[in-house]
């Protein structure tokens, strides 16, 4: 099974880069979105990400509920963590398999979501 890649979609500079550096700690690698919109693009160019770690508020068309949608219909094998600090989806409201994290959030259940991935 090939090595985790994952794009990390976070609006909040602090956020994006304390993961980014935990997960990259892991030896894992990482790409950086700041909105969905820019999430779908990078998706289309690197086929490597298999992880998809968004919070759901964030600027631009598409919150990160909608980006989860979009990458379960497009890239349907990527695995999907969604974070969120004030909005609790229900299940219903959220695509299949998904892992939700309330934040805060700690660096072991990022971790534990991430490595489901390898």
């Amino acid at each position: 099974m090939p090595k985790p890649v994952v794009l990390i979609v976070e609006d909040e500079p602090i956020l994006r880069m304390d993961a980014a550096g935990f997960i990259e700690e892991a030896g894992i690698e990482v790409i950086e979105a700041t909105s969905a919109d820019d999430a779908i693009g990078i998706l289309e160019t690197h086929p490597e990400i298999n992880v998809v770690f968004t919070d759901i508020e964030m600027p631009g068309s598409i919150n990160g509920l909608k980006l989860a949608f979009a990458v379960r219909n497009r890239w349907p094998w990527v695995t999907l963590i969604i974070a969120s600090g004030r909005i609790r989806p229900q299940p219903s409201e959220m695509p299949s398999e998904v892992t939700f994290l309330r934040k805060p959030y700690s660096e072991a259940l990022v971790m534990a979501a991430v490595r489901r991935a390898a």
